[in-house]
């Protein structure tokens, strides 16, 4: 048999094919079987008759969901078929059986993520997957003809970026190491080899929290740019979404079906995306009756809340208080005490994107990690980016997980990663 995927024989339509996969559904009688097939491209009908199998027939009434075989038959248009046509099988081999596959409806989401490994062959999942690559895809291609170079930091350090309990300890031949929450110390030396640098890369936060939106491992889209200002920042941020909105739109639309996505709201997504200060966003919190006030940093609540209450549209918030921010974010001179910053939020979700034109001044950055009493101690390397030449730049950093869920409609996080880690989940 010369075997074709099953979106190709569909493609086809009628005549003979050849096709191979898993059993995704099962049903029938002692004279007929009705084995709906799944691959990696789709599903479809298979119909078995005893007349032609009778030597077969055992082996045959015994396969359940999730047994592997290949199939040679006769594929027509069926209305009544999962998806419109099915196949006449002539030929079948059991390639390998399945016995009470252990996923089933009514289990749990800790149950589920026991059996995460089987639970990828999911339609669900397999499409969730198949859009997140897109995703990245669309970012490596939209770096490259943006002039940007792709540069990996390590994962392992000797020290924290930027302090504070979120980090995971280890041991490293007899001294502590510290598993990375950003490349973001590296990018900035990075840009005065290369200018322009990207990673798509592993970030971890040893953050305790339950929230559906966070997980300890998630996978960042990091960029930074020598000579860019907080307007190249938002406008390169905007770009890469939008970029790989209409990625997953061109390439994934039967993946966007399978999920219930909201795929005229995907179409809507444009660039031009609302900007506003911290003190507006404030104002506007405050009309909608949030109990909040000048200085306070905003919660999920807050930021969902000013995705909804501009048109559930993505909203830029620039110029947080300087008090609010990391030592490393600039100070906008137009509006002293104010950081060049920006959060971008989305609908549902809250932040997705966290960015800014970095502080160019050693000085500055000093007396502000005097002022926060904070110690680069082993990192004070990074310092380095200031000590040589030290030039305007900025970097946003975009959480993966965030973005596909958004795009997929998901209510977790959990659900655009293959295997999720969260406090309480380390395996499979």
């Amino acid at each position: 048999m010369k075997f074709i995927s099953i979106q190709e024989a569909i493609n086809k339509g009628k005549g003979k094919v050849s096709v191979r996969g898993w059993i995704y559904r099962e049903r029938g009688s002692n004279k007929l079987r009705f084995l709906v097939l799944r691959d990696s491209t789709n599903i479809i009908q298979c119909v078995v008759d005893r007349k032609k199998f009778m030597k077969q027939w055992n082996d045959i009434d015994k396969l359940q969901v999730e047994a592997s075989v290949e199939i040679e038959g006769i594929i027509k248009a069926d209305k009544r078929a999962p998806t419109g046509y099915e196949i006449s099988v002539d030929k079948l081999n059991i390639i390998g059986v399945s016995n009470e596959f252990p996923i089933q409806k009514d289990l749990n989401e800790d149950l589920l993520g026991d059996r995460r490994h089987l639970w990828l062959r999911s339609r669900k999942m397999i499409s969730s997957l198949k859009i997140r690559s897109t995703v990245l895809f669309a970012f490596h291609e939209l770096m490259r003809k943006k002039g940007f170079t792709e540069v990996e930091a390590p994962s392992l350090s000797g020290a924290t970026s930027e302090g504070g309990s979120e980090t995971f300890e280890l041991k490293y031949f007899g001294k502590k190491a510290y598993l990375t929450q950003s490349w973001q110390f590296y990018a900035e030396n990075f840009i005065s080899a290369v200018e322009k640098a990207y990673t798509i890369a592993p970030s971890f936060r040893a953050e305790r929290s339950k929230t559906p939106w966070h997980v300890t491992e998630f996978w960042h889209f990091e960029l930074e740019s020598a000579w860019m200002d907080l307007k190249g920042n938002m406008d390169m941020a905007e770009e890469c979404i939008v970029y790989a909105i209409n990625k997953v739109l061109k390439e994934n639309k039967k993946e966007l079906e399978i999920l219930g996505a909201d795929i005229p709201m995907l179409k809507q997504v444009k660039a031009s995306f609302k900007r506003i200060t911290y003190e507006e966003a404030i104002k506007k919190l405050k009309e909608k009756g949030h109990k909040i006030k000048q200085g306070d940093d905003f919660g999920a609540h807050e930021e969902r809340g000013l995705a909804k209450y501009y048109g559930d549209k993505f909203v830029f918030v620039t110029n947080y208080p300087l008090k609010l921010l990391k030592f490393y974010h600039g100070e906008d001179l137009k509006k002293p005490g104010t950081g060049t910053n920006f959060n971008l939020l989305a609908p549902n979700i809250g932040e997705l994107v966290d960015g800014s034109q970095r502080e160019p001044s050693l000085e500055k950055i000093k007396e502000r990690l005097k002022k926060a009493k904070v110690d680069l101690g082993t990192s004070d390397w990074y310092l380095d980016s200031r000590r040589y030449g030290s030039v305007p730049h900025s970097g946003f950093g975009l959480g993966v997980e965030r973005f596909v869920a958004w795009i997929c409609g998901f209510d977790t996080v959990k659900d655009a990663i293959a295997f999720p880690r969260t406090p309480n989940r380390l395996n499979p």
